[in-house]
């Protein structure tokens, strides 16, 4: 769970309303069905207008990763390819076949069964890539739903104000009735323009960093995988992968390849307990 996007939320939303109470106004003038209505409605019928079907249900089947992101330890993966590349070194890569069957990540059973076969690394390279780059795409395209809603929602706001005048003035005769149209108009701008910055863009941006770290994820998987194809040794392979890292994250690969040469690496466990909620996993396509 993502606690700082929770609490992002919660405190956007509350520092909105607590301003209105401080400044002597109702919350509940806020809850205004026509103008919620006009732009939520207008904005998902633009939405639906411009994007291909595939691409706004994955948006939105994407978007419990803004709270619950897929699980990732790049640390974790590293470790795994370095001592995968000592039992190659060790045993050729046909030893790692057992590992390619239990595999339940797409991706890395993939790359591992293209090592295995001996296909040559520019093959494995290309073929990698290019699987990357369109997934990439795919998944960006995903995330462009919600950066398009934040721009229409703000327009499709001030037609609602537009609207909203409208019945005023058609009501000049009843003061009484006056009040409605008013409140459409503003509170249709503050839904418009309120939900652009304080949900759209937000949700957008926070998609686009869990769709690059899971790219990242993949291109160590590229790195490590070629390394081991071409029997690079675990201390090489270790400091090329760790330039993946953050610093914090180096620390760790740091340790694990400076063990011995010799060593095992450690406790095992399956790659698909960490990684099988990956952002391109293929899994996860349908």
């Amino acid at each position: 769970m993502d606690l700082l996007s929770i609490i992002g939320v919660v405190l956007a939303f509350v520092s909105v309303t607590v301003t209105m109470v401080l400044d002597g106004g109702n919350v509940l003038s806020l809850l205004h069905f026509p103008a919620f209505l006009i732009v939520i409605g207008g904005t998902v019928g633009a939405i639906l207008l411009q994007t291909p079907p595939r691409i706004f249900f994955r948006a939105f089947r994407m978007l419990p990763w803004v709270f619950f992101p897929p699980k990732y330890d790049p640390t974790t993966l590293v470790d795994w390819i370095l001592d995968w590349a000592q039992i190659a070194r060790r045993e050729g890569v046909l030893a790692l076949e057992p590992i390619a069957n239990d595999e339940r990540d797409t991706f890395l059973k993939e790359a591992l069964n293209l090592v295995i076969d001996g296909i040559p690394p520019p093959t494995v390279r290309a073929i990698l890539e290019t699987k990357l780059h369109s997934r990439e795409e795919y998944e960006m395209g995903a995330a462009r739903v919600f950066e398009q809603m934040a721009g229409y929602s703000p327009t499709i706001g001030i037609i609602g104000a537009v609207l909203g005048l409208i019945t005023t003035m058609s009501h000049l005769n009843d003061p009484a009735n006056l009040g409605k149209g008013i409140a459409t108009a503003f509170v249709a701008t503050v839904y418009g323009v309120g939900s652009a910055n304080l949900l759209y863009l937000p949700i957008a941006n926070k998609l686009r960093t869990v769709i690059r770290r899971g790219v990242r994820r993949q291109e160590i998987i590229i790195e490590g995988l070629l390394g081991i194809a071409t029997s690079e040794p675990r201390l090489h392979l270790g400091m090329k992968l760790s330039s993946f890292m953050h610093d914090g994250e180096l620390e760790t690969v740091k340790a694990a390849s400076g063990d011995a040469e010799g060593g095992d690496g450690g406790e095992e466990t399956t790659p698909e307990e960490d990684f099988r909620d990956s952002p391109i996993d293929e899994r996860q396509s349908a």
